[in-house]
C-alpha cells in the first residue's frame, strides 16, 4: 500500500522533530514557561492567519491584513485618549475596518481588481491615512478608559495566557464557519473554480465580498488583542515584515494557494511550526536580519511544496490569481 503524505502531515512531523531537537539541546526551550511565552508570542500571527486562510481558501490574497490590524485599533486608542466613551469609539474603529473590508472585496469581486494590487493600494492608503490624519504619535498608548478591554490581551486563565485563548477562540470560531456555515462551504467552492460555483448559481461576488470583510475584522480583533498585550500599538508596524510571516503560516501550513484547500488545522500548524523557528533563533540569539533570511528561505521552500502539492490547471487557473 502507498502511503500518501500531505504538506499537512509533512509540516506537523517537522514540527514534532524541531521541538523534540530544540528541547534536546537547548537549555531551557523545553520547559512550561518557554512553551506558553513561545504561544503568546505567535498567538496574534495565528489570528491574522485564521483570517488569512479564510481568503487563500476563496482564492485571494489580503496584503492589507497589517493596516487592519494597526489603524483601527490604533484610532481606538487615540479616541479614547482624547476622552471619547469606549463604546461609541469602538464602534467608529469597527465601522471603519467594516468599510475598508467592504472596499477590498468590491473592487476584487465586482470591479474585478487582482487581490494582490487591490489589497497592496487600500493597505497603503490606510496606512498613510492613519499616519497623516488619525494618530498625533507613532506609538499610541493604553489609556485607563480601555481598560475595559484589557482582558482581551492581558492575565491568564488556569495558567494559558490570554492571547492564547483568543487565538483557540478564533480558531474554533472560524471551524465553525468553515465547516457549518453555508457561506463557509461555499468559499471552498468558489476557491476551487470560480466558474463551475458561478453555473451552479452560488452567490460567487457576494461571498468573495464577505471573505475580505471578515478577514479586516479579524485583522482589528488581533490588533486589539495586540495593544491590550503590550499596552500600545505601533501603528508603523505596517512597514514591517509581519504579514509575511502571516502567508508563511498559511501557506506553511498546508493552505494551497490554488484556492479550495486547507482550513483551520492547517493554520494551527503553520502558527507552531513558526513560533518553534522563532522561539529558538530568539533563544540562540540569532539576528533579526538573519531571521527574516531564515524565513525567506523557508517560505520559498513552502510555496514550491504548494507548486508541486497542488498544481493549477486550465480548469482551475483564473486571470487575477495570485
Amino acid at each position: 500500500m502507498k502511503l500518501r503524505l500531505s504538506q499537512q502531515t509533512i509540516v506537523f512531523g517537522l514540527f514534532i522533530l524541531l521541538f523534540v531537537g530544540f528541547s534536546a539541546f537547548l537549555p531551557g526551550f523545553a520547559s512550561l514557561g518557554n512553551f506558553l511565552t513561545l504561544l503568546q508570542n505567535v498567538a496574534f500571527l495565528g489570528i491574522l492567519g485564521m483570517g488569512m486562510a479564510l481568503v487563500v481558501i476563496g482564492r485571494g490574497i489580503d496584503i492589507s491584513m497589517i493596516a487592519s490590524l494597526a489603524v483601527p485599533p490604533g484610532f481606538l486608542l487615540q479616541m479614547v485618549a482624547n476622552g471619547q466613551p469606549l463604546a461609541s469609539a469602538l464602534w467608529v474603529a469597527v465601522a471603519v475596518a467594516l468599510l475598508f473590508g467592504l472596499v477590498n472585496g468590491w473592487l476584487i469581486a465586482y470591479a474585478e481588481v487582482p487581490s494582490l494590487f487591490t489589497t497592496l493600494a487600500t493597505g497603503l492608503f490606510l496606512a498613510g491615512l492613519g499616519q497623516a490624519y488619525l494618530f498625533r504619535l507613532e506609538v499610541v498608548q493604553w489609556t485607563e478608559g480601555m481598560d475595559a478591554l484589557a482582558w482581551l490581551g492581558r492575565g491568564t486563565t488556569v495558567g494559558i495566557p490570554t492571547p492564547v485563548i483568543m487565538f483557540a477562540f478564533v480558531s474554533l470560531a472560524c471551524a465553525i464557519f468553515l465547516k457549518k456555515v453555508r457561506a463557509g462551504v461555499f468559499i471552498y467552492g468558489i476557491g476551487d473554480n470560480p466558474n463551475a460555483a458561478r453555473a451552479t448559481g452560488l452567490p460567487v461576488r457576494p461571498i468573495v465580498v464577505l471573505e475580505y470583510v471578515l478577514a479586516s475584522l479579524i485583522g482589528v480583533l488581533a490588533g486589539i488583542v495586540m495593544a491590550a498585550s503590550v499596552g500600545s500599538m505601533a501603528t508603523r508596524i505596517f512597514n514591517s515584515t509581519m504579514i509575511y510571516d502571516v502567508v508563511l503560516v498559511v501557506v506553511l501550513g498546508g493552505i494551497g494557494l490554488s484556492g479550495g484547500r486547507g482550513g483551520v488545522v492547517n493554520v494551527i500548524i503553520g502558527t507552531l511550526l513558526i513560533g518553534v523557528l522563532l522561539n529558538a533563533m530568539t533563544i540562540m540569539d540569532v539576528g533579526y536580519s538573519v531571521q527574516n533570511i531564515v524565513k525567506g528561505i523557508v517560505l520559498l521552500i513552502a510555496i514550491l511544496a504548494d507548486s508541486i502539492i497542488n498544481p493549477r490547471n486550465e480548469e482551475t487557473a483564473q486571470q487575477g490569481d495570485i
